[in-house]
């Protein structure tokens, strides 16, 4: 895989920075999520790959021990508001002076600098400060974020994951680490850059919710269909309109321009009329093998069941049953291969992990018994 024999530190926390680690395993990098000590079951739903160590960081002991984690690791991801690690003396330059190669991605909301830099948010916050919240929703109605997906995951995790290949391609050059600044603030409005570059042209030049893009217009909507389910139209160019008008069975010539704004509300009444006379399973059928652009909306239990996703294996199960999509994108030489086996457990391999960077039975002995760390091994159904 294409990060096999890289170890990543990751220090436990919400879910932007566990997938950012998720996907480093998923590519073949050795994942050590850092848990706290007593308590319980993780919520941590992005361990795939992963080990636990469970550490007391309130403990000298636990700073020290977690510091000689990281200073023999080649990436640490960090999740916490600015100050928590330099509290604890684990700070990327105090790091980076043991280990000068180390990669330190701090990952937070609003980034390390400002007058945000120590506020607390999520994803709706970061979003809203981005400017694209304000362009997200239907016409006549508040903004409405898309789930937590735009902050959390495309601008925090994909764009720190993202920095941290950045950094170790250019530490292959200089033998130099470097410390990650990933702002999802920053990493949202990035991921908008299309957004912001276009928001003078015809596009965007309406108010929100009455765009080509946004739910104004007809051929780029959603439409229920008579078992109250749903087909995606995403119909731009005119070539594939006019297999959309044709697999909906509608004269061109009868209706008004595609382009005309000012018949969009009426245009989408045809359309929503015309998909409300069959099921989607029979509109499925019409529009598969054409250019219409017209797909079905598929549920969680319906989408690796269908036949692309099937051939193409974009959903694997692991060893509890339990389905999720396949890493992405699909490298030819060295593709991603996800550990199939159950998540970690809170300190599950606190003495493996040890044991790996040089502490003797003596050592971790000492360290269970002072309460420092934690040892949660599972054992092995037969």
């Amino acid at each position: 895989m294409a990060l096999a024999g890289l170890k990543v530190v990751e220090l436990a926390g919400l879910v932007p920075a566990p997938f950012c680690g998720m996907i480093l395993a998923d590519f073949g990098a050795k994942v050590i999520r850092v848990d706290r000590t007593k308590m319980g079951t993780s919520m941590d739903r992005l361990a795939r790959g992963k080990r636990s160590v469970a550490v007391n960081l309130k403990t000298p002991e636990g700073v020290a021990l977690v510091r000689k984690l990281c200073v023999q690791s080649d990436v640490v991801i960090e999740p916490y508001r600015k100050g928590v690690m330099e509290k604890l003396g684990l700070c990327p330059q105090t790091l980076l002076k043991e280990n000068p190669r180390l990669i330190y991605a701090r990952l937070t909301g609003y980034g390390q600098s400002g007058s945000y830099a120590t506020a607390a948010g999520h994803d709706i916050n970061y979003l809203a400060m981005s400017g694209l919240l304000s362009r997200l929703g239907r016409s006549g109605e508040k903004p409405c974020p898309p789930l937590n997906l735009m902050a959390d995951f495309a601008g925090g995790s994909l764009t720190c994951a993202l920095g941290i290949v950045l950094a170790l391609l250019e530490r292959a050059k200089s033998g130099k680490g470097q410390i990650i600044d990933a702002s999802m603030v920053e990493g949202a409005a990035y991921v908008g850059s299309w957004i912001w570059k276009t928001r003078n042209m015809f596009v965007w030049d309406r108010p929100r919710g009455q765009n080509m893009l946004d739910g104004g217009a007809h051929f780029y909507n959603i439409y229920e269909t008579a078992d109250g389910k749903y087909m995606s139209v995403g119909t731009v160019e005119s070539q594939f309109y006019t297999e959309l008008l044709k697999g909906l069975e509608l004269n061109d010539a009868e209706l008004p321009p595609q382009m005309s704004f000012t018949d969009w509300p009426e245009l989408r009444r045809v359309f929503a009329e015309r998909f409300a006379s069959k099921t989607q399973a029979e509109w499925t059928q019409i529009f598969d093998g054409t250019d219409a652009c017209v797909t079905p909306v598929l549920s969680f239990d319906q989408v690796s069941l269908h036949p692309h996703n099937q051939e193409r294996g974009s959903f694997v199960k692991d060893s509890s049953g339990e389905e999720s999509p396949r890493p992405a994108p699909v490298l030819s030489r060295t593709p991603a291969a996800p550990c199939l086996a159950s998540d970690p457990a809170v300190g599950e391999h606190t003495v493996e992990v040890l044991t790996e960077f040089g502490f003797t039975s003596t050592d971790i002995e000492k360290l269970l018994a002072a309460g420092v760390i934690e040892s949660n091994p599972v054992k092995a159904k037969l």
